[in-house]
């Protein structure tokens, strides 16, 4: 089946290559080809990196394991500009032709200005990103221009009214964040149909939080007896028209397996699926846990050295499962050579990065106060 919106693009279902299989601190190159030869076997063909990813070891797996393997036409490949790679317009052409031979091609199908908002804006904007990106699509060097976006809606919507040659938006949408205000995945979805942008999303089973539910919440998609979790997450997603791709971070042949069955003859949600959904929804608003997607963009640049996302994991099995383990693995795994939560010297640079919005600094108190006494 070929997407709606772009007719070289197989299905509407991508391969997130930001939470690879992992063997260590490395990736595990066998696994990742096995992954990638299932998705193209079963039709599938866009994958999605970026240069920080996997700290920057996922742009080489992509080379290893797809592009010097197949044919340049079997695939379509997107990789994104992170402001932190550049200081001035020389480092984005510098960073841009870097990112090409590590990923073994001559060109990128899409190429996005990555977790735009409203404080990077001007980042990309005054070191002429948009105009580099338009000049490299003029030679062939990207086929289609992008941004993944992390804000409110009203700053998506200036940014499309300011720079309408962005032809996609990655925006995050999934059934838990739809209404939050913080988010705002179905405002920011609105802004991008009313835009006339075709939306790629991002985190569909947020972080993997939709894919291990509470109990509760599993016994209700259980009964409808013909999916797993994951499954109405990411078909949720995909269930909105303007939607040209979901993206998955999968990170084991099983995940892969799993999502390919119900995504390669999609279907969307049914009406007694949707209330199932919100019914979910009530199940977790009930639950006080933290909504972190473990992207890892707090970690980089703390002068800590804190594992954030790990500490709120440590924190989540603790409240919502009653994981027994989690202060040991708290003490004698993440912080062992790393921050503590009480290290946290409240400096922002985190909550300024986190595209949840979440109160970062205060959270790391309270589990202090739980965790290191």
């Amino acid at each position: 089946m070929k997407n709606k919106f772009f007719e070289e693009i197989n299905n509407n279902f991508g391969f997130g290559c930001m939470r690879l299989p992992m063997l260590g601190n490395e990736i595990d190159l066998e696994e990742t080809k096995k992954m990638v030869d299932e998705f193209i076997k079963e039709g599938f063909n866009y994958f999605d990196t970026a240069h920080g990813y996997i700290g920057g070891k996922s742009e080489l797996a992509i080379k290893e394991c797809l592009t010097k393997r197949y044919p340049r036409e079997k695939f379509i490949l997107t990789n994104k500009l992170t402001d932190c790679y550049f200081n001035n317009n020389d480092d984005i052409w510098k960073v841009f032709y870097e990112q090409l031979e590590a990923c073994g091609v001559d060109y990128f199908d899409f190429y996005l200005m990555h977790a735009m908002n409203r404080n990077n804006f001007y980042h990309y904007k005054n070191n002429g990103a948009y105009d580099t990106l338009l000049e490299l699509k003029k030679e062939g060097k990207i086929r289609h221009i992008g941004m993944s976006f992390h804000d409110t809606s009203d700053v998506l919507d200036n940014i499309l009214n300011e720079f309408p040659e962005i032809e996609v938006v990655q925006i995050q949408l999934n059934y838990l964040d739809y209404y939050d205000q913080t988010v705002q995945s179905k405002a920011c979805y609105d802004v991008c149909v009313k835009h006339n942008k075709p939306c790629i999303i991002m985190e569909p089973v947020k972080g993997g939080i939709l894919a291990n539910v509470p109990e509760k919440a599993q016994k209700i998609f259980y009964d409808l007896n013909n999916g797993t979790p994951a499954s109405y997450a990411i078909r949720f997603a995909a269930s909105h028209s303007n939607v040209m791709m979901v993206l998955s971070g999968m990170s084991n042949l099983n995940q892969m397996c799993d999502n390919l069955s119900y995504m390669k003859d999609f279907k969307p949600l049914n009406d007694k699926e949707n209330e199932a959904i919100q019914k979910v929804v009530d199940v977790f608003k009930s639950r006080n846990s933290i909504q972190c997607t473990n992207c890892r963009y707090c970690v980089e640049g703390c002068p800590q050295n804190i594992l954030i996302p790990d500490i709120f994991a440590a924190r989540n099995s603790k409240d919502l499962y009653n994981e027994w383990t989690a202060k040991f693995y708290y003490n004698a795994v993440i912080t062992t050579n790393n921050g503590k939560a009480s290290d946290c010297i409240k400096c922002g640079h985190c909550e300024r990065k986190c595209p949840q919005k979440l109160e970062i600094r205060k959270l790391l108190e309270e589990i202090s106060r739980e965790f290191d006494n």
